[in-house]
């Protein structure tokens, strides 16, 4: 996104036609827009890595050396909607828009690509937290961790002390292992209670940090989480419903 937290699009195409309707309707998408006529200059503005839509004419030279770059790279993928005047199919591209391009199937094009982002945006939005709880591992253990970002998409914790039965204190850098599950309570800021919150171990860093997926949340606890996340997300909405 940019810093103005729109969505960021790189549009590709040397035909009128197309940059001038796509360029309205993605303005009432306030989505802000880089127009590129040529793959080139598109190369440069993608490895950036902020772009989260890139809309391309496949009748623009070297278009296809773009896609190839964008399947490529391991930056996270931007939604890709394609315009071509035929029918095709091409693994990777998310939306395809048929030539010729009108303000209909444009926009309804646009929302299909929008809803992707949006749920990308959603998915790997983290906000910070860096609160101390105590976790309980599946072998009944007692962890001392720091959550340091909750989202949709998951939590991110620090390991701090491992407290044994016999009251030593140990690092547990090396004891939440990837595939370990544990079982916190942690309060978001802003409200009363905390939430419960079982969460799997994907991946793990030398230094402490640990990525984890939810595995379970209590119903009334996930609507808890929801309804706090969806009033920290900050983006420029549509002009109209979507």
């Amino acid at each position: 996104m940019t810093p103005e937290m729109a969505f960021e699009c790189v549009l590709v195409s040397h035909d009128p036609a197309v940059f001038c309707t796509m360029d309205r309707i993605l303005q009432d998408f306030s989505i802000h827009t880089n127009v590129c006529p040529n793959p080139s200059k598109a190369a440069n503005l993608l490895a950036g890595g902020s772009t989260d839509l890139i809309v391309i004419d496949l009748e623009s030279e070297h278009s296809a050396d773009l896609m190839h770059q964008i399947f490529e790279s391991r930056m996270q993928k931007p939604t890709i909607l394609a315009v071509s005047a035929a029918d095709c199919v091409i693994p990777g591209v998310h939306v395809f828009l048929r030539k010729p391009v009108t303000p209909e199937s444009g926009a309804k094009s646009l929302k299909a690509a929008y809803s992707r982002m949006l749920r990308d945006y959603r998915k790997h939005t983290r906000f910070a937290l860096m609160t101390p709880v105590l976790a309980t591992d599946e072998n009944n253990r007692t962890l001392s961790v720091t959550v340091t970002n909750i989202g949709e998409g998951g939590v991110g914790l620090t390991t701090n002390i491992n407290i044994g039965e016999d009251g030593v204190g140990l690092t547990t850098k090396e004891r939440l292992a990837i595939g370990s599950i544990v079982s916190f309570r942690v309060p978001l800021p802003g409200l009363g209670s905390a939430i419960h919150i079982q969460a799997r171990v994907l991946w793990t860093r030398q230094y402490g940090a640990v990525g984890c997926e939810f595995v379970r949340i209590p119903p009334g606890d996930l609507q808890v989480l929801h309804a706090w996340l969806e009033s920290r997300y900050r983006f420029k909405k549509p002009l109209f419903p979507v």
